[in-house]
């Protein structure tokens, strides 16, 4: 459990997590009783394929989750990165169906809880709060569906760029992402050395530089020049339905 200070809360005294913080007085309430809180360790599972969904995990401040689909070599796929915009587990089936997926703690930090039957009938006696999150699963469907195409036509370096500003944008770091080379192959679903390669291209252009465990990043503008298009099409996506609600310093200041 952590205590009700730092990243966890923001300074209205909710979650520092957008979507929670979105939602209105009438509908917070109804969920503040059977919200915990959680520190979580970077690579903590919080489920594997074929587990129960019971929780919905809510990353707070610069927290992050991650799913990955195994696949039958061996290796994880990494699809889409979660953080304070949203939440993870029984967002989409409701619940207490099988996951898919294995989801994980990417980046470690504090998480709120929320069990989900409590979630559910929060929803059935609000119809406001059943909206906000149906809205959000869609636009969790449309994550995938970006990630699903930016893996199938883009090349590696521009994942790695649309990666990394995706992991900024979460955590609210400027400069830096804590981030192995490993780890960076891992994600794309490459090698180390073609992983290690492509952060040398970048840091002969001056827009990397690496330390043990991060990667520092020396020049947003060129990262952004590199990347693919793909995160912009996410964030336009949240902006249409779900305003606000990506992480963005207005989104993180003012709860509607």
């Amino acid at each position: 459990m952590v205590a009700r200070t730092g990243k966890a809360f923001a300074v209205d005294g909710r979650p520092a997590n957008n979507l929670l913080r979105c939602l209105s007085a009438a509908d917070y309430a109804l969920l503040a009783p059977h919200v915990a809180f959680e520190n979580a360790a970077a690579s903590d599972l919080l489920y594997n394929p074929g587990d129960d969904v019971q929780v919905v995990h809510f990353p707070c401040g610069p927290s992050l989750a991650t799913f990955l689909v195994p696949n039958e070599d061996g290796r994880d796929v990494e699809t889409i990165l979660v953080g304070r915009e949203g939440a993870v587990g029984g967002i989409v089936s409701e619940g207490f169906l099988p996951a898919y997926t294995r989801i994980c703690v990417k980046f470690g930090g504090p998480f709120a809880r929320i069990h989900v039957g409590k979630l559910e009938a929060a929803k059935l006696h609000s119809p406001s709060l059943r909206n906000v999150f149906a809205r959000y699963a869609d636009c969790l469907l449309a994550q995938i569906f970006q990630s699903t195409a930016c893996n199938a036509i883009h090349s590696i370096e521009q994942r790695t760029a649309k990666w990394i500003l995706a992991a900024m944008e979460r955590t609210g770091d400027e400069s830096s992402v804590p981030l192995t080379h490993e780890q960076l192959a891992t994600l794309l679903g490459v090698g180390r050395s073609y992983a290690s390669r492509v952060l040398q291209s970048f840091k002969a252009e001056g827009i990397l530089d690496t330390r043990r465990g991060s990667i520092l990043v020396r020049s947003r503008d060129g990262l952004r020049l590199r990347a693919c298009l793909c995160n912009d099409a996410v964030k336009t996506h949240f902006e249409e339905v779900l305003r606000g609600v990506y992480p963005t310093e207005e989104a993180d200041r003012s709860p509607a």
